[in-house]
């Protein structure tokens, strides 16, 4: 250690957000080089190589062959996708010398594509798999947690592709397992497969594995009677039956200052299931084609079930501009009245079902009692926009799900045939007919797996870290006090431990054998042997 670059910090920085991110830094892990970018230091690259190696055992395993796809990207690939148009501010776009425009990938599903497209042009070259260890970039709007949510990281991702939809079930079976597999190895527990928000190619419910802690930025509805788990955006649950009752007649009601739920029902002294909550949302491929999307005022709409229901592949908070230029009055709106090409009108199924509710009238200041759907307004679309929430009946069993913070540590799409018909990548089958590859992708972050294996495995001293993610499996520490035969034998031991093929770090620094201590437990590598005149006698 006398010679290890890096050095341990008695304190975490004052921007460490959680505590694994404090114990990284602290250890000599990572630096930050910017916001959500980051230096591995000689430990982190160790630790990353330990995990690499856990993944790269499990993939090749089920058949998978390694590549390097270039960070880079040419905006030609991500237009044959659609991704260049609809990705928002996440995916950095550039111009180079010569004005052709690139992008840094922030996945490469089309360069896969690509390679599926110039190399594989017979039903005989079916199935293949082939993965990579790839630097990936995303502008996150918000890094959190050191390396949890950072902008530049290592992504393993793979990328299958398949005669047929049978195939591909087979990889996207044989990647649930590894993964399983692969979370286990490296120590990390509370990992659950759930179902996930399904994508804009997949057109059905995939599965990501959230590592479900308290530090997460993302929410997981779990029933823990029957197993039940989805991402919050994604779950389904058993919704409550509306009261029956007779249409009334439609009142315009003076509702001064009420711009949100809360405020309206606490104004007119009614329950928040009694109100319409209004959201607008503008689609990423066009920014003034605008959704409106109802649900009961006692629930929150789910930006993924929405995007998928309207096709879009992604969805931002429409800008009150947009919004008035529809006809509508931002914290006063509703669909009666309204007629605007560029509106479209998603309602959830309870919402429909619900008479008499109170919603905007389009007016500041004044809201409609009494509100019914297909009498008062329409609708474009009828169909489950609501989010999970604590309580809510789980739908195989109706016991309450439980809403608990997770951090996405793995995901599994189905791309399908139409992905690679997007893309062109095709091959010729028996019959010499051209047809689509049926292609899916798989990912795993290493290092936001460092990060929440440093979340999970510490005490409060340091690090305590699994001998499979570990930088070293044993700290030797040499308590010589300037004996120079104490010394000796730490040397002879140090060299006799690295004969039998075990990673050592050793510290033969001339400092305090407190110092020396504070930063072995520090450090959480998993066995320390002390050598000094208590331990030789």
């Amino acid at each position: 250690m006398s010679k290890r670059f890096g050095d341990t910090l008695r304190k975490a920085p004052a921007d460490a957000q959680t505590t694994g991110h404090g114990l990284l830094v602290r250890a000599g892990y990572i630096r930050q080089v910017a916001p959500g970018i980051f230096s591995y230091l000689p430990l982190g690259v160790r630790a990353l190589r330990r995990i690499r190696a856990v993944i790269r055992a499990e993939i090749e395993g089920i058949g998978g062959q390694e590549v390097a796809m270039p960070l880079v990207q040419p905006a030609k690939l991500l237009r044959r996708s659609g991704r260049w148009v609809a990705a928002g501010p996440e995916l950095v776009r550039v111009s180079d010398r010569g004005e052709r425009k690139l992008a840094l990938g922030t996945s490469h599903e089309e360069v896969a594509g690509e390679l599926a497209r110039s190399e594989i042009h017979s039903y005989r070259q079916l199935p293949a798999l082939l993965y990579q260890f790839g630097t990936t970039f995303r502008d996150e709007e918000r890094p959190y947690g050191g390396p949890l949510r950072a902008r530049e990281f290592t992504l393993m991702d793979s990328y299958s592709f398949d005669l047929d939809a049978g195939g591909q079930e087979r990889h996207y079976q044989q990647h649930y397992e590894a993964f399983e597999r692969i979370f286990r190895d490296v120590g990390l527990k509370n990992v659950i497969p759930a179902l996930s928000s399904p994508t804009a190619a997949a057109q059905e419910l995939e599965h990501e594995f959230m590592f479900v802690h308290d530090v997460g930025d993302d929410e997981v509805a779990l029933c823990d009677s029957c197993g039940y788990s989805a991402n919050r955006g994604a779950a389904s649950f058993t919704k409550p039956n509306p009261p029956e009752e007779e249409p009334l007649p439609l009142e315009k009601v003076a509702t001064p200052g009420t711009d949100t739920i809360k405020s309206l029902a606490d104004f007119l002294g009614v329950t928040t299931d009694r109100t319409a909550k209004v959201v607008f949302f503008s689609k990423a491929e066009d920014p003034e084609s605008v959704v409106m999307a109802l649900v009961r005022g006692d629930m929150e709409v789910s930006q993924a079930k929405l995007a998928i229901a309207v096709g879009a592949s992604g969805l931002t908070p429409a800008e009150p501009e947009v919004i008035r230029a529809t006809g509508a009055a931002p914290g006063y709106a509703s669909p009666v009245g309204l007629d605007s090409e560029k509106l479209s009108v998603v309602i959830d199924p309870l919402m429909a079902a619900s008479p008499n509710l109170v919603s905007g009238a389009n007016e500041d200041g004044f809201h409609f009692r009494n509100v019914n759907f297909k009498r008062d307004y329409q609708a474009d679309m009828v169909v489950d926009i609501a989010a999970g929430y604590e309580g809510a009946p789980c739908p195989a069993c109706q016991s309450p799900l439980r809403i608990a913070s997770g951090i996405e540590v793995g995901s599994l799409h189905r791309l399908g045939p139409a992905y690679g018909e997007a893309v062109g990548a095709t091959y010729r089958d028996e019959s010499d007919e051209e047809r689509p590859i049926v292609m899916g992708s798989y990912g795993i972050g290493v290092d936001r797996l460092l990060a929440c294996i440093a979340e999970s495995h510490h005490d409060d001293h340091g690090l305590c870290l699994p001998i499979t993610v570990a930088p070293y499996q044993v700290c030797l520490v040499a308590i010589s006090g300037g004996d120079s035969d104490i010394a000796a034998k730490a040397d002879a031991l140090y060299e006799w431990m690295m004969t039998l093929g075990l990673d050592v770090i050793y510290d033969d620094r001339e400092v305090s054998p407190g110092v020396k201590f504070n930063d072995a437990d520090l450090l959480g590598i998993p066995l320390r042997i002390t050598v000094g005149e208590r331990s030789l006698e």
